[in-house]
């Protein structure tokens, strides 16, 4: 078997529009196309012996062993290694359900689908279950668990930490987009200028001075001292010859921790001699430059969360532990409990395996232990010296038990501090009784703190401290989303794009949009090229400056990547019509229409899609949305707009000469087509289409008639406004027509135009596009000899995998099908071909560049023209 590819879908596609993150991989089974599963003796019980908890996938049966009973009776391989894919998943980890496996037009190329929790895990799934289904095929041995291991550690090298990753699915929860900025875990929730940031468990709104206080434990303990908030006696020292005057300024026992440390690296506690205390102090010099050097304070370990100046939760933290049996030795009691379910690498799961340490060890010979001591049943051995979960420390839920009095302190503390979100280390008997009474300190107030002990304790009630902070960011009326409009289909979504965000822009909200030529953020260029697909799409959504998105999305990027928002207000369908067939397994118009309907499927449910009544794959694709519907037509007595009005909904018509919205019985005329310039004085009927595709959908956006009106009068088709859409130069003596007409429609569209443009002699540029069909390049061809006079082909690009000779031939067939005798052209390099037609055309010819044919053909035409006119204005 041989994989021919592996997509990465990251949003709605043609698979699921819920199920956001898919792989999809296209499979070639080669000569197990012919190979049931049925038909491999052995495979089954092999397949059963490796994965025996494939038995949960119920599969088409529908009952546990579903699974494996279809692979008894025989099925193709691609489904089997769908489920292996999902399985070595869940085995690592991330647990995902959805598959799918579905053969192509092609016999034995399948694309195998399913889902993933975490990117490189995903792909390298894909990669691995066809190399267990073949190892099974084959019945050679296979190492299933250095696969799992690989698998665990791509999850936790790509995965979001416990901390970040609650805050990200409350917001997924409270229907809140999310971007994730880097690789690490910085992360925007919300779209353009409603999103906000955050990192870990710092947000945009913490104060750098606050952080920077907090860092600083020296400088936190004399604040809180200055404020009457009860703290350890301490001093803070950077020499060892300052030692002997802070042990008998403090006194013993003594704690050592670096100023500017964290996680508990490179602190000691319960110093007692002042052997131990130079030690402790090299050891926290490795840590920081300066160490903090306090009495040591009998008591347990408790951390207070602190969210937006309230106390959210609270936990006793205890340090790793092990509790001795009489017949264990100290490193069997470690391996013992790094063998609990709960227990993983890192922050994978609720604790973190214990690790022997520097630490671990000190603690130990102060007992005269050691890693091979058996220890008395029932002793209970400290390995660590701090309760951190990072440690391998446990938590015990406690927020219930907080006296009222504490609770008070810790919410002045944040204020003192001056952080959003904080955590507050406390050493006290209890915080049942105030710290006042019961003689507990605070030790230190941390920026940044973790989540997962609050998240999911060891014991105890788990707290969902992840909403305050949403509740801190996004309080009650506050949007986290901005207007999304969505255009697709064949033709005119450039235009139709670049028409809406005229509108919107006008009427004084600053746009975003993305184009075939470029992405744009109201009349700046940021990017230039085809900019249609998701990751231009993101670009917009990540800009804090942007109010609204008008987003060009083409079939290449949702086949790709799938859309890259999970959500927009109005999607526009413009046509659906022959172009692209032949790739990406879309053959038919019904698959090119499923494509184009993703973006329909991704509307609110309260939103609107904008579709063609006049293109019946359209209308197919209203039957299966989940959306409210709104046609436009040329036809106010087409009988999808004549039903679909007599309920009383909305339309927009071409009627009388005027662009019109229609609502039940009752119309708005808009403005007079003449009147819009993009229409050529409504010569171009592919362009009033444009036109009503772009009012209906502002309208139903809540734009007024008559602002909508002005934008359309002050919207003029040119090379900056609709580079490569109907871009008219004025020669002295002749016309030049730039457009990027590149399929049939899009063909018959100038045509048709040019059937009222009067001239001497009509000359067409064209060339084709080597990965489309041959009928389609012909059929361009055949359009082209019945609107020229001569033609001119200009093969320099698009080769596509193709000879050029090869396209050549098909252009030179499909023009002679039609006029055997017009005048045929080959010149395949586009700046002689430019020169050759402006020293060669007649007075009063009408010259066409259709299909970006010439390289830079606007800039190039632009050039020319300047010339001349530079020319015309010397002679006068």
């Amino acid at each position: 078997m041989k994989i021919l590819g592996i997509q990465v879908l990251r949003g709605p596609n043609i698979w699921s529009i819920n199920r956001k993150k898919l792989i999809q991989m296209r499979l070639d089974l080669e000569d197990m196309e012919q190979r049931p599963t049925n038909s491999i003796d052995g495979f089954g019980d092999r397949l059963e012996k490796m994965l025996p908890t494939l038995f949960t996938h119920r599969c088409s049966k529908g009952v546990p062993g579903g699974f494996f009973a279809r692979v008894k009776e025989g099925t193709w391989m691609g489904h089997v290694i769908e489920h292996i894919a999902l399985e070595i998943q869940t085995l690592a980890g991330m647990d995902t359900g959805f598959g799918r496996t579905r053969q192509t037009k092609t016999a034995g190329i399948y694309n195998v689908v399913f889902s993933y929790l975490e990117e490189k895990a995903g792909i390298y799934a894909a990669e691995a279950s066809v190399r267990i289904a073949e190892a099974l095929i084959d019945n050679q041995e296979y190492d299933l668990e250095a696969d799992i291991f690989r698998l665990r550690e791509l999850r936790q090298m790509e995965r979001l930490g416990p901390s970040t990753g609650s805050i990200v699915d409350e917001a997924i929860a409270r229907d809140i987009p999310w971007i994730r900025l880097n690789k690490s875990s910085l992360i925007q929730l919300g779209y353009g200028k409603n999103q906000v940031r955050f990192r870990a468990t710092m947000t945009e709104r913490t104060n750098s001075i606050a952080v920077d206080i907090a860092g600083n434990k020296d400088e936190t303990k004399r604040m809180l001292k200055d404020s009457a908030i009860p703290v350890a006696k301490g001093v803070t020292i950077s020499e060892i010859e300052d030692l002997e005057d802070a042990i008998k300024t403090v006194g013993f026992p003594l704690v050592f921790k670096p100023l500017d440390g964290n996680h508990g690296k490179g602190a000691s506690i319960n110093v007692k001699t002042t052997e131990a205390a130079v030690l402790a102090f090299e050891y926290a010099k490795q840590y920081s430059r300066r160490i903090i050097i306090e009495s040591f304070i009998t008591g347990y370990d408790f951390r207070i969360l602190v969210i937006d100046n309230k106390m959210v939760a609270a936990a006793l933290r205890v340090p790793a532990h092990v509790t001795g049996n009489g017949i264990s030795t100290v490193q069997q009691l470690i391996d013992k409990e790094n063998e609990d379910p709960r227990r993983g690498y890192g922050h994978e799961n609720v604790l973190t395996e214990i690790i022997v340490d520097r630490d671990t060890l000190d603690l130990l010979a102060k007992k005269n232990y050691t890693l091979e001591t058996v220890v008395p049943n029932g002793e209970l051995v400290y390995l660590k010296s701090t309760a951190n979960l990072s440690t391998g420390g446990t938590s015990i839920d406690v927020t219930d038990l907080v006296h009222p009095q504490n609770i008070f302190i810790s919410e002045r503390i944040s204020r003192i501090i001056g952080l959003d979100i904080c955590g507050i280390d406390v050493m006290a008997q209890n915080l049942t009784q105030p710290l006042t009474e019961n003689g507990g300190v605070v030790l230190e107030v941390n920026a940044a703190p973790g989540f997962r002990m609050h998240l999911a304790p060891s014991e105890g009630l788990p707290r969902n401290v992840a909403a305050p902070v949403i509740d801190m960011l996004y309080p009650p009326g506050k949007s986290a989303r901005i207007p999304i409009i969505a255009v697709t289909g064949t033709n005119g979504k450039t235009t139709t794009t670049r028409l809406i965000a005229h509108i919107v822009k006008s009427n004084g909200t600053r746009v975003g949009f993305t184009t075939s030529d470029g992405i744009y953020v109201q009349n700046t260029m940021l990017m230039k090229g085809d900019t249609t697909g998701p990751v231009s799409t993101e670009f917009i959504l990540r800009d804090p400056t942007v109010e609204f998105a008008v987003l060009e999305t083409a079939r290449g990027g949702i086949l790709r990547a799938g859309l890259g928002f999970n959500r927009c207000d109005i999607g526009v369908v413009t046509n659906i019509q022959e172009d692209h067939l032949g790739l990406s397994d879309i053959h038919t118009l019904s698959d090119l229409a499923r494509v184009k309907g993703v973006v329909v499927g991704a509307i609110k449910r309260d939103g609107w899609a904008v579709l063609n009544a006049d293109n019946e794959y359209c209308v197919k694709i209203a039957e299966s949305a989940d959306c409210k519907i709104a046609y436009f037509s040329m036809n106010e007595n087409n009988p999808v707009i004549v039903e679909h009005c007599k309920k009383g909904r909305t339309a927009a018509i071409y009627e009388n000469g005027y662009i019109t919205i229609k609502k039940g019985d009752w119309k708005i005329r808009v403005e007079k087509v003449t009147h819009i310039p993009l229409t050529f004085g409504g010569s171009v009927e592919f362009m009033i289409q444009n036109v009503l595709a772009a009012t209906l959908a502002t309208f139903l956006c809540g734009y007024k008639i008559e602002d909508i009106r002005m934008s359309l009068e002050t919207f003029i088709p040119s090379a900056a406004q609709t580079p490569g859409r109907m871009n008219i130069f004025k020669f002295k003596e002749f016309k030049v027509l730039v457009d990027f007409a590149h399929n049939p429609d899009g063909f018959n569209g100038i045509k048709d135009y040019l059937k009222t443009v009067e001239a001497t002699e009509h000359i067409g540029v064209i060339s084709g596009t080597g990965d489309r069909r041959d009928e389609d390049i012909k059929e361009t061809a055949r359009i082209a000899a019945r609107m020229f006079d001569k033609i001119i082909i200009c093969q320099e690009k698009y080769l596509r995998g193709r000879q050029q000779q090869e396209i050549i031939d098909l252009l030179i067939s499909g023009i002679h099908e039609v006029k055997p005798d017009i005048e045929i052209i080959i010149n395949n390099n586009g700046a002689d071909a430019l020169q050759f037609l402006v020293a060669t055309a007649k007075s009063g010819s009408f010259i066409t560049i259709l299909s970006n044919t010439i390289d830079n053909a606007i800039e190039k035409v632009t050039e020319h023209l300047d010339k001349e006119f530079g020319i015309y204005n010397s002679k006068n």
